[in-house]
């Protein structure tokens, strides 16, 4: 699905996997990239964080390849998806339990040019490594934030247009976890 660019110096970001496989395409600005420092997201990746760029799941093209949807754990208890090339099996986004496939958090690192997509703000910074510095004038957390706070008014606008979906989504995952609640 096409999208108009939100601002005139947007252009489309593509990214895909490691071989190549999977290619895919943001077609507007993400609505807001976490550097994420849980441990959780360290166990993911191997490393110290995990740069994650939310965006709504109808503005990203599947250029070339079909992912696995892979079934994973997380923090929430709630779990998450993870959008794996079928050969090389690198996550290029993953779905969370809060909004389900709405929204999509596409992993940073997959983007042919990541640079263009530096962290809005850094979260679970109390489970940090220690040995990482953090950028002055980038919000930083320990925890999580208030969306109102930090995201940008196009971005809220955004995101308060996908709430009935979100809620239609949560409803329907509540009835599955608890049925006859």
């Amino acid at each position: 699905m096409n999208h108009e660019p939100e601002s005139p110096e947007w252009t489309p970001a593509e990214g895909g996997c490691d071989c190549g496989r999977i290619r895919y395409r943001l077609e507007t600005r993400p609505l807001f990239v976490h550097c994420c420092h849980c441990r959780w997201c360290q166990r993911e990746t191997g490393t110290a964080f995990a740069l994650n760029a939310l965006i709504e799941s109808d503005r990203v093209t599947l250029l070339a390849g079909e992912v696995d949807m892979v079934e994973m754990p997380s923090e929430s208890g709630l779990g998450q998806t993870a959008a794996r090339c079928p050969s090389c099996r690198i996550c290029v986004w993953s779905h969370y339990a809060g909004a389900g496939s709405l929204l999509s958090f596409v992993k940073v690192g997959t983007l042919d040019e990541p640079d263009r997509l530096p962290p809005d703000v850094h979260i679970f910074t109390e489970s940090k490594q220690p040995w990482l510095p953090l950028p002055e004038g980038v919000p930083a957390v320990g925890v999580y934030y208030r969306r109102e706070e930090l995201w940008p008014a196009e971005s809220q606008a955004r995101y308060d247009a996908l709430r009935p979906a979100i809620a239609a989504f949560r409803r329907e995952r509540d009835n599955r976890i608890r049925p006859g609640d």
